[in-house]
Formats: structure tokens, sequence, C-alpha cells
């Protein structure tokens, strides 16, 4: 490489970082408007412009040749996530509330009209997930995969609710990694694959979903290394509150992130576009949770 050269590649390696960061903006400016058509399941706190400004910037970052329009419905998927989780975590007093939330998102997946400000938001990406020609044969699952996110949320719900009277011992490190669809990451995935991918995308999800579970185990953990004084504050499990030892857990994400990396190189023989796209995933947020988390104040 010459002299000449250096600044050259520099350049061009700074147009498509700004490329990037620009499909970002629009896509903050995107959220933002949909947030605040349903102030009721986005509220200033927590739910704040950084937020959305750091979902928008993951999700250009992971797939940054997808356009500005695909990434919305991607988007909005990451804020129904969002959205679930606040209420289940924080606002849900009784497992009778979520159980109602789980049996809305689960008629609204199956076609019924919404009911309340969560089923609204939802029909709203399954009417879009709707225009996509395969989303008749995908739907059953787009809709699975809604289910276990619920049902990892609700697991989870349970295991701090007996912890926090007392009448519960904390789940394993590996029961807890189990349930890490709670994170509702292979759910957002889905439906991103189904609205951008090609015919051989969609025939390959059942592997698709098998790989993005494996890196949803390694984002459960990397988040929660980042996340754990958020956590403890917030009444949240985390990872490392159920170990003696955070090394352990570190060893843990090593080794699953290893996992992942092979499980990835085998993917990109054949589906190299999907490969890209989770590994980006995987190391976008290993490096955001060295600084910074996507919640606001609560």
């Amino acid at each position: 490489m010459t002299t000449v050269d250096a600044p050259v590649d520099q350049l061009d390696a700074a147009a498509e970082q700004g490329r990037v960061c620009a499909l970002a903006a629009r896509g903050q400016r995107g959220l933002q408007r949909r947030a605040a058509a349903h102030p009721e399941l986005f509220p200033e706190r927590p739910f704040d412009a950084a937020l959305f400004g750091s979902v928008a910037l993951a999700m250009a970052f992971s797939a940054p040749r997808c356009t500005v329009e695909e990434l919305d419905l991607t988007g909005r998927a990451v804020l129904w996530g969002f959205a679930v989780d606040w209420q289940v975590d924080h606002l849900a007093t009784s497992r009778a509330e979520i159980d109602r939330i789980t049996e809305t998102c689960l008629a609204v997946a199956d076609g019924a009209a919404p009911g309340d400000p969560l089923g609204r938001f939802l029909a709203e990406l399954r009417d879009d997930l709707a225009a996509t020609p395969a989303f008749s044969e995908l739907r059953g699952l787009w809709r699975e995969e809604i289910a276990r996110t619920l049902r990892a949320m609700a697991r989870e719900w349970e295991w701090k609710t007996a912890m926090a009277g007392g009448s519960g011992a904390p789940p394993t490190l590996a029961d807890y990694l189990a349930n890490a669809e709670n994170l509702a990451a292979t759910v957002v995935n889905v439906a991103h694959w189904i609205h951008t991918g090609s015919a051989g995308t969609h025939r390959e999800l059942s592997r698709l979903v098998a790989v993005s579970d494996e890196v949803q185990r390694a984002l459960r953990l990397v988040n929660d290394l980042g996340t754990y004084q958020r956590d403890r504050e917030w009444g949240d499990l985390n990872a490392l509150m159920l170990v003696a030892d955070r090394a352990e857990v570190e060893r843990r994400t090593a080794a699953q992130v290893d996992h992942c990396r092979r499980l990835l190189a085998e993917l990109a023989v054949d589906r190299p576009r999907e490969a890209d796209y989770l590994t980006r995933q995987l190391g976008f947020t290993s490096g955001f949770y060295r600084l910074t988390d996507f919640w606001g104040v609560r």
C-alpha cells in the first residue's frame, strides 16, 4: 500500500460508515414517529430518544445493505420486544396480567383485531409482514417465536417473584440461559428474515432460528455483563446474580461466543448474508454494552 492509497482507503471506509449512520438516523426518526403514535406503550421514561437511536443504529449496523423501509419493520419488531418486556417486568403485578398480555399478542398473531395498545402495535407489524408473499406459509413459525418469547418472559417473572418473596430458589445459570428467548432477539430476526429474505432464506428459516438461538444466548450473557448495576437497581434478573464469581459468567460468555463463531462460519458457506447479519449483530452488541445500555432512565 502506498502513502497515497491509505488516505483514500480511509476516506472510503469513513464514507461507508457515514452511510450506515445516516441509515440509522432516518431509522430513528421513523421509530420515534411510530412510538409517538402509541404513547401508552412508550412513555418518555424509560423510552428516551437515545433508546430509539440505539435500536436504529443496531439494526443499521447489523443489516447495512437493507433499505430504510426494510429496517423500519425490523426496528418496530425490536420495539415490540421492549414494550412487552417493560409491561411484564415492570408494570405487571400478577400472573393474570401476564397471561392477558400473552393471550392478546397470540390472538393478534392469529389475525384477531387488537384490543389494547400492545395489540394494536403488534397488529400493525403483522399487517405489514403479511404483505410479504411468503407470510401465509411462514406465519406459524413467526407466531411460535412470539409464543416462545412470551413464555420465557413469564418464566423469568415467576423466578423473580418467587425469589423476591423468599418462596423459591434462583434458577441455575444453565436454566437461565435455556430461557434466553426472553431477550426477544430471535423473534425479531424471524420477522426480519421473513420481510427481507429470499426464497432460499425462507426455506432455511428453521436452521436460521437454531443458529439465532445460540447467538441469542451469547447476547443474553453480553447484555448481563454490561447491565448488572442497572438490573440490581431495577429488580431485574441477571446471570451475575446466579453465580458466586463474575469470572464464571465471563468464561461462559467467551465459550458461547466461540461456539457462535463456529456456527456462523459454517452458516456462511451457503447462507452468507444471514451469517453476516448475525455476526454483525453479535459484534455490535459486544461493543455496545462495554459503554452503555439501550434503556433510558426509569
